[in-house]
């Protein structure tokens, strides 16, 4: 039985430019994305993944459609109710780590607060810590970035992508700058968010080994959802994306 979708999008379609540069990176897409599942996006370069990416969030706003957060189109919502949405349900991952080097490994997790100038409870504060520890940061938490590997700043990026405990949680090529084993790690981890912390995780991937740990994936090209498909293997997934880049 699927779970209820966290996040339903409706005749989605995203133009930029205009007359003879026009480009149509999404053309009418309607995808829900349900919780408790990793949902995978893949696609060639320039399909379109990004660009679905960025509306379900939040971070950039459709030509036509709407993006709908339980009944709320969020399409409609001004600026400010938009950034307490995604302060509050939302959390991101992406391949730079995007870390701040002054901070310390805690400061970067708890930065999702501050930036909303609120405090956890002590209650969550204590959950916080555990996730950091289920990540293997307890011994990392007075270092700052410029002390860690690769993989143990993702990890950090992972730990304040779950302070908030948000419903959604968007991986944007997480694991891009990892080497394989690292890269393993992550997305293990990922996997574990929707099992045990009951949040939904997209995870935008050109990587068809990436995408094998997906419960679904969903294929772009030229803007449409060519594919859907539940869990895959890497190989046929491979096959699937040389396919679609052949057919371009």
């Amino acid at each position: 039985m699927l779970e209820v979708p966290v996040v339903r999008a409706r005749g989605l379609s995203k133009v930029f430019g205009g007359g003879d540069s026009e480009v149509h990176a999404l053309r009418d897409v309607s995808v829900d994305i349900e919780g408790r599942r990793l949902t995978a996006i893949m696609g060639p370069s320039g399909s379109g993944k990004s660009t679905l990416m960025h509306l379900l969030a939040g971070l950039d706003r459709p030509s036509a459609g709407a993006v709908l957060y339980d009944d709320v189109d969020i399409t409609a919502l001004d600026d400010r109710r938009l950034t307490a949405l995604r302060r509050t349900e939302i959390g991101f991952v992406f391949q730079a780590f995007n870390l701040v080097p002054t901070l310390t490994v805690l400061e970067n997790v708890l930065l999702p607060f501050e930036l909303g100038g609120t405090k956890p409870s002590g209650e969550h504060r204590e959950w916080i810590l555990e996730r950091a520890g289920d990540l293997g940061l307890t011994p990392l938490l007075g270092r700052r970035p410029h002390q860690l590997s690769g993989g143990q700043q993702q990890r950090v990026a992972i730990a304040r992508a779950l302070a908030i405990r948000p419903r959604l949680i968007f991986a944007d090529e997480p694991t891009g700058n990892l080497d394989s084993r690292t890269g393993l790690e992550v997305l293990m981890m990922l996997e574990s968010a929707t099992r045990e912390h009951d949040q939904a995780v997209v995870l935008v991937t050109h990587d068809p080994a990436a995408a094998a740990h997906a419960d679904r994936v969903l294929f772009i090209s030229d803007g449409i959802v060519v594919h859907d498909v539940g869990r895959t293997d890497a190989a046929t997934l491979s096959d699937m994306v040389l396919e679609l880049a052949g057919a371009r």
